[in-house]
């Protein structure tokens, strides 16, 4: 298991610059949920967005720092349900195919 300083995670960022991020409402801090509103859009009564997942080059609004180089949730203790269930072993250095793909459309190498 990976230590907070070799966490592969800690420098990446890929997956929150490559991938749309949709959940449920209930999710938002104004529903009794942990994420906070301003950081997400509303898609319908059942769904939201988180800001910028859905532009052409993907870059969630809480992404703080630079991709491949030192990059991190600002949000990661609230952080939605999609976020929590992605790469649950990237932390142990070991990759999945989304996180392969979203590390090699940044140019990264796969865990």
């Amino acid at each position: 298991m990976s230590t907070p300083q070799t966490n592969p995670c800690i420098t990446c960022g890929a997956c929150c610059a490559s991938f749309r991020v949709d959940f449920a409402r209930e999710e938002l801090q104004s529903e009794g949920g942990c994420v906070p509103d301003g950081l997400a859009v509303e898609l319908n009564h059942s769904l939201s967005r988180m800001r910028g997942t859905d532009h052409a080059r993907p870059r969630c609004a809480a992404l703080v720092g630079t991709v491949g180089i030192k990059a991190s949730c600002g949000i990661y203790e609230w952080r939605p349900g999609p976020c929590r269930e992605f790469g649950l072993r990237a932390p142990m250095g070991i990759g999945d195919e989304a996180c392969a793909r979203a590390r090699a459309r940044h140019g990264l190498s796969p865990l």
